[in-house]
């Protein structure tokens, strides 16, 4: 059933991905030129204030994830409801503050940032931006997250899918028709609200025994407020550069780091959802046995790493020629600056790559114990982004993003094999090193090759052929160098095969997947 769930929430997950892709694609270009980089620069920085007000739900969301993991795997339906029923306390707690800060947001920041756009329009865009993930936050959160512990994303994959697909069909007719920049936001708030109405359905349909009004089991979400602290950290690292070039450089140079970004966030959705496919399985065998924990462990790392760096790999080779046919017509600053990818690069390594081991720690909940770790990784961003960007502007942020992350990722790897697998770091280091020798050598190679890609149809096929190319590069080079780790990994899929067969093959008797 794992094995099944976890193939749905990737298809699933994946598929989404690439919609979405296809769609919001078009979105900052139309409003590049129909209204200006500064629009686009304005809507951008808003999306990261309103991005903040997650962090409301951060703390419990996380904490209740962790905690749900065991009753889910022992089928215990009364600890479920009873976690469930604490998380639901907090939502409706805080679901209020979320929403008197968009209102006190929308009322500050058209005087807290220079724009043409008027104090009005500046104002809309906030509140329709975050009204609707307010009301979503409040009715929907505990729900989503008990989806996520079961397994069932692509439940809430296809949901979301669904109304973006309706909300950028809707953005991309405004834009064309050139219509008032608030009422293209003001399509996002309704779409949330559809979504809300079809989790609501969902969960009535085929949930009726959840009850978020049991006994709370408080006790089971009580390093809340610590995950809550390992999330701010991680949305610095999300936020923190588009804020910081807000108030310290402009708009222009704001949408010059977002259109980079726009493309690495692509990337970073689609290895978040490789990720959280199978999270809740490593969740569940947690508490099934070290020795399997460990196996799975290993195999999961090895081939995720290597996954995220075909993926940077391929972005890397693509992203200037992409980014220059993408800025062509609008000439009020320049974007294609030619460092500006190997630092995003190294930033979205250091942050993916590290997201296995990072697993480990959620599971378990070492939440507490890596505090202090998680604040010094956010001083060390907060102060060098805003001393850097000074003297080097979006090279700074940057830069100063990077050296948070340098200390991070390596403490990271070193808490979770020493502390929790009880091995040396040196597994995970040298899976690193190789990945970045074949990274190296793959660049190195096509700087040789020299190939133009001048259209965005040499784009897609370059990035399609790329792939097929790099994946299996890093993959061989990782099955040969931990051929122990291979073997099990190819009788883990063996055995979904049978498992599978055993299913729909006529006159067998049925085995869950």
């Amino acid at each position: 059933m794992k094995a099944k769930r976890s193939i749905l929430n990737l298809v699933f997950g994946l598929g989404s991905q690439l919609i979405t892709i296809v769609l919001s694609i078009f979105i900052p270009r139309l409003i590049m030129i129909n209204y200006g980089s500064e629009a686009n620069g304005l809507v951008s920085s808003v999306v990261q204030i309103i991005a903040y007000l997650a962090l409301l739900e951060a703390g419990v969301g996380a904490a209740s994830l962790q905690a749900l993991y065991k009753p889910i795997a022992q089928n215990n339906r009364e600890s479920v409801n009873s976690i469930l029923s604490a998380t639901a306390m907090y939502y409706k707690k805080t679901g209020f503050y979320y929403l008197l800060s968009v209102i006190a947001i929308a009322a500050i920041y058209p005087f807290a940032v220079k724009s043409e756009l008027g104090m009005w329009q500046v104002m809309g865009i906030v509140l329709f931006n975050g009204l609707g993930g307010a009301i979503n936050y409040y009715y929907q959160g505990k729900f989503r997250v008990y989806l996520q512990a079961e397994g069932k994303s692509y439940v809430d994959t296809s949901v979301v899918t669904i109304g973006n697909i309706i909300n950028n069909l809707v953005r991309i007719v405004l834009l064309l028709q050139s219509v008032d920049i608030v009422l293209v936001q003001a399509s996002y708030f309704a779409v949330t609200l559809l979504q809300m109405v079809a989790f609501h359905i969902y969960k009535n349909r085929h949930y009726k025994w959840l009850d978020f009004n049991k006994e709370p089991d408080l006790a089971a979400i009580n390093q809340k407020n610590f995950v809550l602290v390992h999330e701010l950290s991680y949305m610095i690292f999300r936020n923190t550069d588009v804020l910081v070039l807000t108030f310290f450089t402009n708009l222009k140079i704001v949408s010059v780091y977002v259109m980079y970004n726009m493309i690495f966030t692509i990337i970073d959705n689609i290895v978040n959802t490789v990720n959280t496919s199978v999270r809740f399985a490593l969740g569940h065998s947690y508490h099934e046995g070290r020795a399997k924990f460990i196996k799975l462990y290993d195999a999961y790392e090895l081939y995720f790493m290597a996954f995220v760096f075909s993926l940077m790999t391929v972005a890397y080779i693509l992203i200037l020629p992409f980014i220059t046919l993408y800025t062509s017509g609008v000439n009020d600053v320049d974007y294609v600056l030619y460092w500006i990818p190997v630092l995003f690069v190294v930033q979205k390594l250091l942050i993916n790559a590290r997201s296995s081991a990072n697993n480990v720690i959620n599971i378990a909940g070492h939440f507490k114990n890596t505090l202090t770790r998680t604040l010094l990784e956010s001083g060390i961003n907060l102060a060098a982004s805003l001393i850097l960007v000074q003297f080097l502007g979006i090279y700074g942020v940057l830069l100063g993003t990077v050296a948070a992350l340098l200390y991070r990722s390596t403490d990271i790897i070193l808490y979770a094999n020493r502390r929790l697998l009880e091995r040396s770091p040196w597994i995970t280091f040298r899976r690193w090193l190789t990945n970045i020798a074949v990274f190296i050598g793959i660049i190195y190679l096509n700087n040789l090759v020299g190939y133009s890609f001048d259209s965005y149809l040499s784009v897609i096929l370059g990035a399609f052929v790329l792939g097929i190319i790099i994946l299996p590069v890093y993959i061989a080079v990782a099955s040969i160098l931990e051929r122990e780790v291979f073997m099990h990994s190819l009788s883990l899929f063996r055995g979904l095969g049978v498992k599978m067969r055993a299913k729909f093959v006529p006159g067998k008797v049925k085995v869950s997947g």
